[in-house]
């Protein structure tokens, strides 16, 4: 490159000669690193939710057993209770979204240099992860609605 440049002009100043992939490769490194501590902290809060979801949802089931005890002696069936407890994980999922989401809209500023091809205010990428988070946190509430419907009455009612 050095010899072609000094045959064609050998007043014009070369330096730093570098490869155009490098070149990219250095200026994509930034938001690269950004995107992947993106990706990770936003792994890292999913697996908390869920974890989160479950353990209240579990302690909600464990606190009202006796309840589902006399609700299930007085008639009501096994999949009655499993949709109470799925409901009311569902109906935190909903709120906790929606004040999510309010969040993320006045916090989409900060994110306007990280993406390329896409707004900060996407409407499909806001609709794409709200219903993953649902999904995700009705499953996590099914294994302990699973639980409170196996619920023997008799021995939640002699229990206490």
């Amino acid at each position: 490159m050095r010899s072609v440049l000094a045959g064609l002009d050998s007043t014009v100043p070369l330096s730093k000669v570098r490869l155009m992939d490098d070149v990219l490769t250095s200026a994509q490194s930034r938001p690269r690193f950004l995107t992947l501590l993106l990706s990770l902290f936003s792994g890292v809060a999913l697996a908390i939710a869920i974890v989160g979801i479950y353990g209240v949802i579990s302690y909600s089931v464990a606190r009202r057993a006796r309840e589902f005890g006399l609700r299930m002696a007085l008639g009501a069936q096994q999949h009655d209770v499993l949709r109470m407890v799925l409901w009311q994980g569902a109906s935190l999922t909903l709120w906790g979204t929606a004040i999510g989401v309010i969040g993320a809209l006045l916090l989409a500023r900060l994110m306007r240099s990280l993406l390329f091809g896409i707004s900060a205010t996407d409407p499909a990428t806001f609709a794409g992860v709200a219903l993953v988070l649902g999904v995700v946190a009705v499953a996590s509430c099914y294994i302990p609605a699973r639980r409170a419907m196996r619920i023997v009455p008799m021995d939640a009612l002699r229990h206490e």
